[in-house]
């Protein structure tokens, strides 16, 4: 089970503690009457969904005992105009550096990711369509 506890601090600004006791100050924009000290909470979602998918990356490129040594992904994403303003589309562009790194094992990567192990992209794809490309950088 997990658990949160997210505290209001002012205007639309709120306070999230993890259950592993790490905290995020998301916070609005100040035309929606926030000061903008944090980002939104639809951007924690978006961070999120693309930090459990790098996640997985990495860890079935190294599981499979390939020499990948960063991983950098872009990511756009369009929410519908009207509420609720869910995900619609989202594309991840992923740039993958290691050594000697073959096209299939990081495509392979992405592919179970996005269809087997990552839960909040997995979740995201009830409203959003998902896709992703790669680069691949020969490290020195």
């Amino acid at each position: 089970m997990m658990k949160t506890r997210l505290k209001w601090v002012e205007a639309v600004s709120f306070l999230a503690e993890s259950g592993s006791g790490h905290a995020v100050l998301m916070d609005g924009a100040p035309e929606g009457g926030g000061r903008n000290l944090g980002p939104r909470p639809m951007e924690l979602v978006l961070m999120g969904t693309v930090g459990c998918s790098t996640y997985d990356v990495i860890h079935i490129l190294k599981k499979g005992r390939a020499d990948v040594r960063d991983c950098v992904v872009d990511v756009d994403a369009d929410r519908a105009e009207t509420d609720p303003k869910v995900f619609t589309r989202i594309h991840m562009h992923f740039t993958v550096t290691g050594r000697g790194l073959k096209p299939e094992q990081v495509e392979r990567a992405i592919k179970l990711s996005a269809e087997k192990y990552c839960s909040a992209s997995i979740m995201l794809a009830k409203t959003a369509e998902i896709t992703h490309d790669f680069v691949i950088v020969e490290a020195d």
